[in-house]
This record gives structure tokens, sequence and C-alpha cells, in this order.
């Protein structure tokens, strides 16, 4: 069973970067989608970035420009670097990884726990 464990969440300042990393567990991340999704309090979730295990990218338009996702298979490892950050950007990270490329509609079936970022003065 793969387990997520997001990290690098925190306070910062509008305009500042924060890089959230998410560890898996297990031999098959090279086979997943993987995918990184948000919640904001009173808000629907939203999907903010996705890639597939081909490499293929998808970034939302709210973050379109300013949030980038990669991954490194060999540490089992997704990160997503965010940069010019918003107080709208406040919300709770979460890391998710499936078989079938990640949709809105359709994430993937494993979650991580979430980590929440904060932009604010």
């Amino acid at each position: 069973q793969v387990q997520l464990v997001e990290s690098g969440g925190g306070l910062v300042q509008p305009g500042g970067s924060l890089r959230l990393s998410c560890a898996a567990s297990g031999s098959s991340f090279s086979m997943f989608h993987l995918g990184w999704f948000r919640q904001a309090p009173g808000k629907e979730r939203e999907l903010v970035a996705s890639m597939s295990r081909g490499g293929t990218i998808k970034v939302g338009d709210s973050v379109k420009g300013r949030f980038t996702i990669s991954r490194d298979n060999t540490k089992n490892t997704v990160y997503l670097q965010m940069n010019s950050l918003k107080p709208e950007d406040t919300a709770v990270y979460y890391c998710n990884a499936g078989w079938t490329p990640i949709t809105t509609m359709r994430p993937g079936s494993r979650w991580g726990q979430g980590t929440q970022v904060t932009v604010s003065s």
C-alpha cells in the first residue's frame, strides 16, 4: 500500500515562494500519475497541477506561470514549486497519486495527509 507524506508548507508573505514535497513509500512510484490539489475553507477542492507518468504536465489556470510540478522517481518524490504566492493561494495542499491520469473529477486513489500553506503579510 503506497503512502504519501507531504512537507514544506508554512507561512509566507505575498510574493514569496515555497516548495512542497511529497514522498511516497513503495516501489511502484514511477508508474503513478501524480497531482497536487488544494482546498481552502468554504471552497471546493481544486486541482492545482498534475504530471503523468510519462511526464505530461498540466497546470491550473489560477496558478499558471507561478507553480510548477516535478517528480524525481529515484527519490519517490513529487514536488510543487510555488512562486509569486498570493493570499488566495492559502489552502491545505494535498498530494495525490493514481493509476490513471489525474483530473479534477477523477483524482487518484492515494492521498497525503495535507500540508497548510498560508500566504499573509
